[in-house]
């Protein structure tokens, strides 16, 4: 599993964001919802399966790791 340690990409060193899913739309997507409350859809090609309520790292529309909200 990819450690995005500090909520930081380890490939580009950007921030990733923490956005809770919503709903699982179709294999490899989902939609989910950020701190600020806007929604998006975002690819989990790299996380496998996800569910409403899962949390993942997501950067540059990419969940990169499941990860926790503070």
């Amino acid at each position: 599993m990819t450690d995005c340690g500090e909520y930081h990409c380890i490939t580009c060193s950007d921030e990733a964001v923490p956005m809770r899913v919503l709903e699982a739309a179709t294999e490899g997507l989902a939609v989910c919802v950020g701190p600020d409350g806007g929604t998006s859809d975002v690819m989990t090609d790299l996380v496998g399966r996800v569910a409403a309520g899962d949390v993942l790292l997501v950067h540059a529309g990419t969940a990169l790791t499941r990860g926790e909200l503070a």
